[in-house]
């Protein structure tokens, strides 16, 4: 049996190696981000005129982008806040690191919808569109849920 194994991982050894040469014919560029977005909700707001939101952007690419800015058309702005020992502050840009993801989450870095125009509540849809350093524009749909919501992810 042992004779038939070394064959086998041989070829199979080379087939990896060949399936790891695939160039620019293998569909994705490893050189550029390769963002999406999933895990968006909005809780809906207790305040009249500010709410937050949530979701995670994964970059399956080989090289980091940022998130530069949020814009939607319930609030006058949308800025990105980071936390930092428990501590909010407003930053121009958060990072999303090449084969990883940024993790807008309850209790750590998130979006603030600042000057809404309306108040969202639980059901509604609200559009974002997420700005990027190195990729284009994206448009996310958040739900909004209970004010009190936890996900079970963590978010």
């Amino acid at each position: 049996m042992r004779r038939r194994l070394v064959p086998t991982a041989l070829a199979l050894a080379g087939a990896l190696a060949l399936a790891g040469c695939g160039g620019s014919d293998s569909g994705s560029d490893s050189g550029k981000p390769d963002l999406s977005a999933g895990s968006a909700y909005m809780p809906q707001p207790v305040s009249d005129d500010m709410a937050a939101g949530f979701l995670t952007v994964t970059n399956k690419g080989g090289a980091d982008d940022e998130l530069t800015s949020v814009t939607s058309d319930i609030a006058g702005q949308v800025t990105v806040h980071e936390t930092v020992d428990g501590a909010m502050q407003e930053v121009k840009s958060l990072k999303i690191p090449a084969g990883g993801r940024l993790e807008l989450k309850s209790g750590g870095d998130h979006l603030m919808f600042e000057q809404l125009k309306s108040k969202p509540k639980q059901g509604q849809t609200v559009s974002v569109e997420l700005h990027f350093a190195h990729s284009g524009p994206m448009k996310v749909d958040m739900p909004v849920k209970p004010a009190t919501y936890m996900p079970k992810t963590g978010h």
